[in-house]
């Protein structure tokens, strides 16, 4: 059994055709089939099931793709390892975030700090950040909620005050506080399905005993901001959020009888190799968050 082998089979498994696998490969197809029929012996069982020129992968191919993605990964692993080790690579961070915030601001001053450090941001729902995480796509998950998730460490960031978020032309933009039961039926703007916030909002609004009339789902905070801004509709809003929005046309009103707060997370997997520059990010980011919570309540 080769390695070729192994990567050939992922490509095979994943199109589930071979001539795009050939043609992707950069190989003849015959060859391509040939080495699959190899790879199967070599196993002892078939990894796929064929019927004329359809092939799909079956029970023992799905185990096998499995364990050969994880294989690879750790490969990968051990060789981002050996380079930092060696000095012979730039740092690497690669961030998942549920939430933006305040993040651009965060992220600024350590590159400048860090400038050969090469950041990759992916925005994502909950039940694919916890994916990547286990995957080892991503080295560290910043979120509004603490998820379960295999192998995950946590680390809370700070804790803050959840507010209503209306614009400065609403009809209740006079007062600086309102019941949940009052909002009952108003238009709500809120994070798409999925996002740790959106499932903090659907948390609160049970509690009380109503469902939010949700009239537009956005995939990024600033498009609540923005929308609410235009009268379309209130949102719930952290105090965060607030202050690294700051601008005309909001108004920021307390829930009354209610203490909502959002607590901030952040993850990461004891299971994958956590480069240098991923480490020292997270320690920059667990003491600003710290100060982000001094100079917002102390």
């Amino acid at each position: 059994m080769e390695w070729l082998q192994l990567k050939y089979f992922q490509t095979v498994a994943r199109l589930e055709h071979m001539t795009q696998a050939a043609e992707q490969l950069h190989i003849a197809q015959p060859s391509l089939s040939k080495t699959i029929a190899r790879l199967e012996e070599a196993v002892g069982v078939a990894l796929f099931d064929r019927q004329g020129r359809q092939i799909r992968l079956n029970q023992f191919g799905r185990v096998y793709l499995e364990r050969v993605d994880r294989a690879f990964r750790e490969l990968e692993e051990g060789e981002r390892q050996i380079r930092e080790m060696a000095g012979l690579a730039r740092g690497s961070i690669r961030l998942g975030v549920s939430i933006t915030s305040v993040l651009p601001e965060l992220i600024g001053p350590f590159i400048q700090q860090h400038p050969s450090v090469h950041f990759r941001q992916i925005l994502g729902p909950t039940a694919e950040m916890i994916q990547r995480l286990e995957d080892g796509d991503i080295d560290l998950w910043i979120s509004s909620v603490q998820a379960e998730g295999a192998d995950l460490e946590w680390q809370a960031l700070m804790t803050e005050q959840v507010w209503i978020a209306a614009s400065s032309e609403h009809r209740l933009a006079e007062r600086d506080s309102v019941t949940l039961e009052e909002l009952a039926n108003e238009p709500f703007i809120s994070m798409n399905t999925g996002f740790s916030f959106r499932d903090l909002m659907d948390d609160l609004c049970r509690q009380a005993d109503f469902k939010p009339n949700i009239t537009f789902e956005v995939d990024e905070p600033d498009g609540i901001a923005r929308l609410v801004g235009q009268g379309l509709g209130i949102a719930f809003m952290p105090e965060l959020s607030f202050r690294a929005r700051s601008r005309a046309g909001l108004k920021q009103l307390q829930i009354e009888s209610r203490d909502f707060k959002r607590t901030t997370w952040i993850a990461w997997s004891r299971r994958h190799y956590l480069s240098l520059a991923a480490k020292q990010f997270r320690e920059y980011i667990i003491e600003s968050y710290r100060h982000m919570q001094r100079e917002l309540y102390d």
